[in-house]
């Protein structure tokens, strides 16, 4: 399962962004202080703790890792983090009532990443048990774990095909998105209102089963025609998501309706359930 889909972590309803890298999770050591300070201006907060633990003897420069994570207008920027080893120490550093429980949660789920690798199953019932909390549908849950399977294929297969960087996958998604509903992700996003959330986290039952439609495609036709490197896996994005984009305003064409809409679940939990069932 791709990491990515796990980017996101939740602590007493505070998202922290964190990366699996070397081995083992690194955290947005901002996030963190931000839910531990309730600062608002954690990143003053995070400088001047930084004096003061090196004039304490730790030398974060050597512990600290610049990593790149998504930010709220949707790119991704290099931002500092800390295993869970370091970011115990900063912890200690920081008064707050929530820094014991934060460790036990700290310690909590950089273990349970550990089972995940084991035993992947673990993983997508985790998963599920997060949405289902979220009070979405478990119609709704399917689908969404059955496309986080569909596009982790998609970027396996990218990969055993010679696209290799970040900035590479992101174009051909975009490639697969305008394709398939007209739109690329960024500008998806600012039609149901969203900036740092999971695009997909906030499609309907539809959308969901059009974006399945158009990634499983590519998959087939990359495998097919035997695509290989960035240039032809970008044709082949394009036809992939045309595949979809076909069936879509056929579809609309029919119920004269539209695919896309504006709606989103960032409402309260009884609007997310009506929406997940609305396209039944």
């Amino acid at each position: 399962m791709s990491t990515d889909n796990n980017a996101l972590v939740v602590f007493q309803g505070k998202e922290i962004r964190r990366r699996w890298h070397d081995e083992r999770w690194y955290f947005s050591v901002i996030d963190i202080i931000a839910v531990l300070t309730e600062s608002t201006v954690p990143r003053r907060y995070w400088s001047d703790l930084k004096i003061k633990l090196s004039d304490e003897g730790f030398e974060l420069y050597e512990k600290i890792v610049q990593l790149k994570l998504p930010s709220a207008d949707g790119k991704k920027y290099e931002t500092d983090c800390a295993d869970t080893e370091v970011m115990f120490r900063i912890i200690q550093s920081i008064p707050s009532p929530k820094a014991e429980p934060f460790k036990r949660w700290l310690a909590k789920v950089g273990y349970e990443r550990v089972q995940e690798i084991e035993n992947p199953e673990i993983a997508m019932r985790r998963m599920r048990e997060l949405y289902r909390s979220k009070g979405y549908s478990e119609d709704w849950v399917e689908k969404r774990v059955r496309g986080i399977a569909i596009r982790d294929e998609l970027t396996n297969e990218w990969q055993k095909r010679g696209v290799k960087e970040e900035r590479e996958y992101a174009i051909l998604t975009a490639e697969i998105s305008k394709a398939t509903f007209g739109l690329t992700p960024s500008e998806y996003k600012k039609i149901k209102g969203l900036q740092r959330e999971n695009l997909r986290d906030h499609m309907t039952d539809l959308e969901l089963i059009f974006n399945m439609l158009g990634e499983r495609a590519t998959t087939a036709i990359a495998q097919s025609k035997n695509a290989q490197g960035f240039g032809e896996n970008k044709d082949v994005a394009h036809r992939g998501g045309n595949v979809a984009g076909d069936a879509r305003k056929k579809l609309e064409q029919e119920t004269g309706e539209k695919v896309v809409t504006p709606e989103n679940y960032l409402q309260e939990p009884e609007r997310v359930k009506r929406l997940s069932h609305k396209k039944k």
